[in-house]
């Protein structure tokens, strides 16, 4: 099923390196991996991608390097539903790179260099204004130019496109942006960084959200990790339980929850009903390695939630 309208993407593209570990290790401590892969991340390019495979008319806003990663990015993209017209080449410039460490339990860390990433300018955007204005939604995160997430939201507000923000890495932020966001979505770190409130609870999910409200957010998600999500709109707010599954990998689940959940808001989904898609999506995607490699197709998505009825 295709969206009606199309949905704009905004943000990064990254070489993911991961390696699998028992445990993380500590400062000057060596520790031999289990398993390594080399797949294709980065927030933004996952999202596009999760919104792609799960039915979404999507269009990705990127820049990458003028390397042979780059070259096969675009590719892959397009073999993803992606449309690829805005992911510009970048001379002189590698494609960004993430080096991620996978514990026993799924957990991960990562460190991140940008690359052709950090290129992508305010001007890129204006020069995409056309694209922006003409979309129902623009979906955007924090591994871009600040500046450059800041210029696309004018836009969509100017032209009444839906304005979502995936909050991530964690970052304070001014509130001139969070003021033209529609609906953000950070995880229980991002959303104490936003608003000081450490989210243990449904009580303090809802604390925090109301900070957001009080920004000018009118629907806040606040992902709990396997206690699903906190969903508020307008100072109402209830938990909306995810799906019990042994996880292997959570790279790129809040990714894939967040391409999933515009895909079903874009099909008209009630946002309960968009955010049990979107939790779907991100059960299937924890059970596998990578970031994009676990991104699910819609066809997996609809079995899955036939299995729990």
């Amino acid at each position: 099923m295709k969206t009606t309208g199309q949905l704009v993407v905004l943000g990064s593209i990254n070489a993911d390196h991961i390696l699998n570990l028992d445990r993380f290790p500590a400062p000057g401590e060596t520790l031999t991996g289990r398993h390594y892969q080399v797949a294709f991340g980065g927030k933004g390019a996952n999202q596009a991608v999760a919104a792609g495979r799960s039915g979404a008319d999507i269009a990705f806003i990127a820049c990458v390097g003028d390397d042979e990663v780059g070259e096969r990015v675009r590719h892959q993209l397009q073999q993803d539903r992606v449309d690829v017209a805005s992911v510009s080449v970048t001379a002189g410039e590698a494609t960004g790179v993430a080096l991620i460490f996978v514990n026993d339990a799924g957990e991960n860390v990562i460190g991140i260099h940008a690359g052709a990433n950090g290129r992508l300018s305010p001007q890129r955007v204006e020069a995409e204004r056309e694209r922006i204005s003409m979309a129902r939604a623009l979906l955007m995160q924090l591994e871009s130019p600040p500046e450059s997430v800041l210029a696309a939201a004018r836009i969509a507000r100017r032209y009444g496109v839906l304005t979502v923000l995936n909050p991530a890495p964690a970052s304070a932020l001014p509130d001139e942006l969070l003021a033209l966001v529609d609906i953000i979505t950070p995880n229980e770190t991002e959303a104490e960084t936003l608003t000081g409130v450490a989210v243990k609870d449904d009580a303090s999910a809802a604390q925090a959200a109301a900070i957001l409200h009080k920004k000018g957010i009118p629907t806040v998600l606040i992902t709990l990790g396997r206690r699903g999500v906190w969903m508020s709109e307008n100072g109402k707010g209830q938990r909306i339980a995810g799906f019990a599954v042994k996880a292997v990998d959570t790279i790129a689940a809040g990714d894939t929850f967040n391409g999933a959940l515009l895909t079903a808001i874009l099909e008209n989904k009630s946002l309960p009903d968009a955010i049990r898609f979107a939790h779907a999506a991100a059960a299937i995607a924890v059970t596998r390695q990578g970031a994009q490699p676990s991104v699910p197709w819609r066809e997996e998505i609809d079995a899955f939630l036939a299995k729990q009825r």
